[in-house]
């Protein structure tokens, strides 16, 4: 079914399947975009020549979409059978053990869908418990919460059940697969939990990032379509496509779901919100996500906004995200800094070092996309500042690779000493030192790694989590420090 694009004032589709090889090089040297059958927009929309910059960028977005279209099921075939070796070796407990239990044929075989099995991104990090110093009364609890739930939000079910309920001592809500209207398929992952005692009652809601040998993930990311929506702005189509946009009616208020596929995410979170918190008065809700997972979360709020949900933004205490990339524009951001006024509700964004993927897609000429909110850049000690932007702010800068490479350097470094200075709790493992090497040719990959983000919030300072809830990143708070 073709998509009903009326919702929207503007928009820019890119369709990678409809694109053939002469066409995806004929993007470079023709500005006239309008004229090509892949490129779905308004008449008028496109009023002046294309920069070769922009051209560029829509090539690399609709190659790399069409790249990995290719080559989904074998990547998925390698990534499933990487997970199976680390865990091969992690319940044989160490390669040496692994190596004598072949001999003796007593190799013990991982289980994908038991509580121990680790994905990908959970052998970088493979802590489970809540960190114990922080307790509700921290300014910093929820944030450290909300990343730890992040981090578990990559995981198989049974994982995610079994380190709620029994290693955190909450309420384990459900883990839940979205559909993806575009994609066709349930492409979309977050769960929930409720942290609940006798003076709070606080649901967190964790959307799940990008997986490395997810393609379906990765073309949500790639796909730097765009819709306007009338007094919103423009957003990231990839991202509002993950979170539940619809083919032929877009973004309604209410929708009818179960038609034979899995629940859309924002209709589905949405109506387990309002039962929960009916309730009682005083529970609050939180956002959150890692990488693709902090898009979804601010996105979610976004929409609330658009449909004017105002009990449900009254309710929402907060939104953390991490290494979370740009969603919108700048009128967007505008339009979402008037709703965290309004509601009074906050958002963190969290950049450690020089993570790559909160300074995608580009804030230039070329996309326009631009971040908003209180912004916590975490340096390599872990030192916190409150900042406008994020240093080096488009990542890609001849100037800041030598320095960048540097600071990769150091950060190795760290993963030997940190044990020591901070308490084994942060000792890295084999396999992420391995990945913190790659960070001397490629420093944006391991920065994104949920381990730093996990160390930020537990040995970053409290303090800048008492800043007035109103604070905005675009105020001059930058040279807060500490």
């Amino acid at each position: 079914m073709a998509c009903d694009k009326g919702f929207s004032s503007s928009f820019m589709l890119l369709k990678p399947e409809e694109v053939g090889l002469f066409d995806l090089f004929h993007i470079l040297f023709s500005s006239k975009l309008e004229e090509k059958k892949f490129v779905d927009c308004p008449e008028g929309t496109v009023t002046e020549e294309i920069s070769f910059r922009r051209r560029w960028l829509i090539f690399v977005s609709i190659l790399a979409q069409k790249l990995l279209q290719l080559v989904s099921k074998p990547l998925s075939v390698v990534g499933s059978g990487i997970e199976m070796c680390l865990n091969l070796v992690s319940v044989n407990r160490n390669v040496f053990v692994l190596v004598i239990n072949c001999f003796r044929g007593v190799v013990v075989k991982p289980d994908k869908t038991s509580a121990t099995f680790l994905s990908f991104i959970g052998n970088f990090d493979k802590r489970v418990e809540l960190d114990s110093t922080i307790k509700y009364d921290d300014a910093k609890y929820h944030a450290a919460l909300s990343m730890m739930a992040s981090k578990a939000s990559y995981e198989n079910n049974a994982y995610i059940e079994t380190t709620v309920r029994d290693h955190w001592k909450m309420e384990f809500l459900g883990s839940f697969d979205f559909w993806n209207d575009y994609q066709q398929k349930a492409t979309t992952q977050a769960f929930m939990l409720r942290d609940k005692s006798s003076d709070h009652d606080t649901i967190v809601v964790a959307f799940r990032g990008t997986e490395p040998f997810d393609a379906d993930a990765w073309c949500s990311d790639f796909d730097i379509s765009w819709y306007e929506l009338s007094g919103v702005g423009k957003i990231h189509g990839g991202f509002m496509k993950a979170l539940g946009l619809q083919k032929n009616v877009g973004w309604p208020k209410e929708t009818k779901q179960g038609d034979g596929h899995p629940d859309l995410a924002y209709y589905a979170i949405r109506d387990m919100l309002n039962k929960l918190l009916s309730q009682n008065d005083q529970a609050r809700y939180i956002l959150t996500g890692h990488s693709l997972g902090g898009a979804l979360a601010i996105l979610f709020s976004a929409v609330l906004a658009l449909h004017n949900d105002t009990w449900l933004l009254e309710r929402l205490q907060g939104v953390y995200t991490f290494g979370q990339p740009r969603v919108g524009d700048e009128k967007f951001g505008e339009f979402m800094e008037k709703q965290l006024q309004e509601h009074n509700f906050q958002y963190f964004r969290f950049v450690y070092g020089n993570d790559m993927v909160p300074r995608l897609p580009y804030d230039d000429k070329a996309l326009m996309f631009k971040h908003f909110g209180t912004c916590l850049y975490y340096n390599r000690h872990y030192e916190v500042k409150v900042v406008d932007q994020e240093p080096n702010k488009n990542y890609f800068s001849p100037l800041g690779a030598i320095p960048m490479i540097i600071n990769a350097f150091f950060e190795l470094i760290r993963s030997f000493t940190i044990a020591k200075t901070k308490g084994p709790d942060y000792k890295e493992g084999t396999f992420l030192r391995i990945f913190r090497i790659i960070g001397l040719v490629f420093p944006g990959i391991p920065a994104h790694s949920t381990q730093d983000y996990v160390n930020a919030t537990r040995l970053g300072s409290s303090d800048v989590f008492l800043l007035p809830k109103h604070t905005s990143s675009h105020e001059d708070v930058s040279s807060l420090q500490v």
